[in-house]
């Protein structure tokens, strides 16, 4: 669930998106806390209002997810996350105080954006973490959302974690004992992961590189059947992103997200009356289709398709599926 940052490009395959653009505007949002957030905004300014919701948690927003807009019909906002990306201050820094980045933070910030760029309501497309922070804000702030499109679908439930941070061992044996012996004192999941929150709040900087390694090694393992060529989805990131989203992820994780077991699908009664697509791949190892479908019969108005020969970091087919619900939407 930990992923959806633009990784999943094969630069061999077609390349089907709309040009690059750059934005015709950019900010600082002060949050509260001492955290300002970065956002930018392309397309149209007159044009359907989108919000693109960033994986991780703690991946930041990339050029690329601009691309899945018509730039003449949308207006595009992106937005770093508390403590990622270009928003200050960086969790990088082993000084940035964390108790103030939650799920429940970050949906004020979305609603703190919406309201400083005058947006009555925005279209939300995200994917991985991204989708869980949508669906929390959509269920939160349902009036203000008009559609979603969302790929790689997580709730980031504690059944999820436990999936990814002990179930999927079974299929990578060599890589979950690495990286279980790099938290020993980690018992289960749960203690697993919060384990490593630890090491990574660690006053050492060699506990905390070590850890951050171990992490991104895991990670890249359950990857591994699906990454294409270029560097590698989690070690592959320059360390200061490394370092702050493997912290992240784990400052979430052993938390819960700070939502109730089964939460999101529970409430999808809530999203009512919202137009979605949901975009999943069959073989997506990091967060099994099963909470797609979940949500999809929770959700009358969502509409699932499945990709057959995709994973978690999508593809071709993954791309057009995106893209088509986009462009339906702008109509």
């Amino acid at each position: 669930m930990a992923r959806w940052g633009g990784t999943e490009v094969d630069p061999s395959e077609p390349d089907e998106l709309y040009p690059p653009i750059e934005p015709y505007a950019s900010g600082m949002l002060e949050v509260g806390d001492g955290n300002r957030v970065y956002w930018e905004a392309c397309g149209n300014p007159d044009g359907k209002p989108a919000l693109v919701v960033h994986g991780g948690p703690g991946s930041g927003c990339g050029p690329r997810a601009r691309r899945y807009f018509d730039p003449e019909r949308y207006r595009v906002v992106l937005f770093d996350q508390r403590g990622c990306g270009r928003s200050t201050p960086h969790a990088s820094d082993p000084a940035t105080d964390l108790r103030h980045n939650t799920t429940h933070h970050l949906i004020a910030d979305m609603e703190r954006l919406r309201e400083h760029l005058g947006v009555t309501n925005w279209l939300l497309y995200g994917g991985s973490w991204g989708s869980t922070l949508i669906l929390a804000y959509a269920q939160a702030h349902p009036e203000r959302v008009t559609e979603a499109v969302i790929a790689s679908v997580t709730t980031t439930r504690r059944s999820e974690i436990d999936w990814l941070y002990r179930g999927a061992g079974q299929l990578f044996p060599e890589a979950w004992h690495a990286f279980r012996e790099g938290a020993p004192e980690g018992t289960d999941p749960t203690g697993l992961v919060a384990a490593y929150a630890r090491l990574l709040e660690s006053p050492d900087p060699a506990v905390r590189e070590r850890a951050t390694a171990a992490w991104c090694a895991w990670e890249d393992a359950v990857l591994s059947l699906e990454a294409g060529p270029g560097p590698a989805p989690y070690s592959g990131r320059p360390d200061r992103d490394q370092r702050a989203m493997v912290r992240i992820c784990a400052h979430y994780f052993s938390h819960g997200a700070w939502l109730r077991e089964n939460q999101l699908i529970d409430e999808a009664h809530r999203l009512a009356g919202i137009p979605a697509a949901l975009v999943h791949g069959r073989f997506d190892l990091g967060s099994p289709l099963t909470t797609a479908w979940e949500l999809d019969r929770a959700w009358p108005e969502a509409e699932l398709t499945v990709i057959d020969d995709a994973g978690h970091l999508g593809g071709p087919a993954t791309r057009r599926a995106v893209l088509a619900a986009l462009d339906g939407f702008a109509r």
